[in-house]
């Protein structure tokens, strides 16, 4: 069995599931970024790419659906037009995240979006944050040119 399987069936699974938030914010904060160093951020927005590629969704619901599934938060849209959408992440998590070194710490989900849009639209896309320390929130704009096909 494909890995992406076993996690597509775990995903599936209707049972509710808890997650312990310092557990999961341990490995984020502190783990990934000695691991992985000064470039943290660059690595984990090609990390997030990857689990794009591995798990590509057709629609904005089914990303926004991964988001929720994966305890991600919840992701809304707030703006599209021609050459760009603007999303808008929220979670308890978030508040430490935001209000210390927000910039280097929403890569993971900002190369996700990008490969999500890219697969979808079938452009070259990419994705920039925008932390809004105020109301704990993560603002995401994906920008693409449509000339730019792959």
């Amino acid at each position: 069995m494909k890995e992406s399987q076993v996690v597509d069936q775990n995903l599936n699974a209707a049972e509710p599931r808890t997650i312990s938030m310092f557990g999961y914010e341990i490995i984020r904060e502190i783990l990934l970024p000695e691991i992985l160093g000064k470039d943290t951020p660059e690595i984990l927005y090609w990390a997030g790419k990857l689990l794009a590629r591995k798990f590509p969704l057709p629609d904005y619901d089914k990303v926004i659906e991964f988001f929720a599934n994966a305890s991600w938060g919840q992701l809304e849209i707030k703006k599209e037009n021609k050459n760009e959408i603007e999303f808008e992440l929220s979670s308890p998590l978030f508040v430490s995240r935001v209000k210390s070194k927000a910039e280097n710490f929403f890569q993971l989900e900002a190369g996700f979006l990008a490969q999500q849009i890219q697969l979808q639209k079938e452009v070259i896309a990419e994705t920039f944050e925008h932390p809004v320390k105020k109301s704990n929130k993560v603002q995401f704009t994906v920008k693409w040119d449509n000339k730019d096909r792959i």
